[in-house]
């Protein structure tokens, strides 16, 4: 995987080594920080990413005293040590720039740039979503189509086109089915993968914006055993499946993304396949309460007031609401939705149930749920790395089965060693 490679690469980059003491707590990390663990490269934190009392703990349990950044990095690091103890401020973008942002993102669908394969034509423009402002980086001029080229590569950021755009992606990703037949084998099933993923998130986009379409929850359940054969056929298409890195927050994305490592978590634990297909379909729709949630709310910036939070809580039961009301949704998914906020500790919500009383679907989906909003950016709060993600999640282990987080640990792991 790209992460892997990465590591590999940052293994002959990184020669400057530092005591973890020089982190200074409270300030905003202006360089990437990696760790040697096991003969291994481990990338630690981002750049951005803000160093608090709750990191250095983590650290500090696991008898960590040297991290070590890029050599590039240098005069960074010279500079951010030389200040010391002085704090820089809360990462909070300007209310009235952040309203503007988020209204404007609306407009937009975020999509999957690999499906825009050099060669192939589109007929819409793309644009590019970095730091807040999205800019058009491909489309075509007078409403004629345009060959895609390398443009997409260099891209940094989401890579979004217009909402009113869909019916003309839809149309592509049809014609792109057609023109697979023509790559090599490996690229063909790749592509295959990925375009499955992608009629998820449509199918999820839609959903959110008509909760209560019958008609779209048996699409659901289609691409629910799409992705389950794509795993039982080639397990390493998991990787494929789940989305890369995230430079922003979007239900769609997310509600696949949980559903995606729900179904190969289960796989590998050996779950039956009417099992795995029943969780799949709660992990797919767990949050699709949300729906019902203020806008203003669901995307505040910061942390919530205890009102706001308690509205926040409520999508669970807005979901396990609006899916009873469908006759033939099955019962056994609703657990995946009512309990992928519950906590073996009983500190979850909304029920608060603790140890035997949660289900395996909802042991399931509570870790899933947890990483991949850990490792997702918003504008104001830099992504954690999978790595750290899953150091969080060991230190919180009591909230967890231990035995699952184990194998998904060991899941994620082996997508990074290919």
């Amino acid at each position: 995987m790209a992460h892997a490679n990465r590591y590999r690469e940052a293994l002959d980059k990184i020669q400057k080594k530092i005591q973890l003491d020089c982190l200074i707590v409270g300030k905003c990390l202006p360089f990437d920080v990696y760790l040697r663990e096991g003969g291994q490269v481990r990338h630690l934190f981002k750049e951005g990413m803000r160093y608090t009392n709750y990191e250095k703990g983590i650290l500090q349990s696991k008898n960590i005293t040297e991290i070590y950044f890029d050599e590039a990095d240098a005069r960074n690091a010279e500079q951010y040590i030389s200040e010391g103890g002085e704090q820089d401020r809360v990462n909070i973008v300007d209310p009235v720039v952040f309203s503007r942002y988020d209204q404007e993102k609306e407009d937009y669908h975020q999509i999957e740039r690999r499906l825009l394969v050099p060669g192939t034509e589109i007929n819409f423009i793309v644009y590019v979503l970095n730091n807040m402002k999205i800019s058009p980086v491909l489309g075509p001029a007078d409403q004629q189509s345009v060959k895609v080229g390398t443009e997409l590569a260099e891209a940094y950021g989401d890579i979004l086109i217009k909402k009113a755009d869909l019916p003309k992606y839809t149309e592509y990703l049809h014609t792109l089915r057609e023109k697979i037949a023509s790559l090599p084998a490996k690229e063909a099933e790749k592509v295959t993968t990925i375009v499955i993923r992608e009629n998820s998130k449509l199918i999820i986009k839609d959903l959110i914006d008509d909760p209560r379409s019958g008609t779209k929850i048996k699409e659901v359940n289609k691409e629910v055993n799409n992705i389950i054969d794509t795993i039982m056929e080639n397990k390493d298409a998991l990787y494929d499946l789940i989305g890369l890195s995230k430079h922003d927050y979007y239900t769609y994305t997310h509600s696949v993304n949980v559903a995606v490592m729900s179904i190969g978590l289960a796989t590998a634990l050996h779950v039956d396949r009417a099992h795995v297909e029943k969780l799949g379909m709660g992990a797919m729709l767990h949050d699709l309460g949300k729906s019902m949630v203020n806008h203003e709310i669901l995307n505040k910036q910061g942390g919530l007031n205890p009102y706001e939070y308690q509205i926040i809580k409520k999508h669970v039961n807005e979901g396990n609401n609006i899916l009873c009301a469908h006759k033939d949704f099955p019962k056994e998914s609703i657990q995946a939705v009512l309990q992928h906020h519950e906590k073996l500790t009983g500190k979850g919500y909304p029920l608060g149930v603790a140890g035997k009383d949660i289900t395996l679907f909802g042991r399931i989906t509570s870790i899933v749920d947890c990483y991949d909003a850990l490792t997702t950016s918003r504008p104001y709060k830099q992504a954690y790395t999978p790595y750290y993600a899953l150091e969080i999640l060991i230190k919180e282990k009591k909230d967890y089965d231990n035995d699952i987080l184990r194998e998904f640990i060991r899941l994620l792991g082996r997508g990074q060693k290919e």
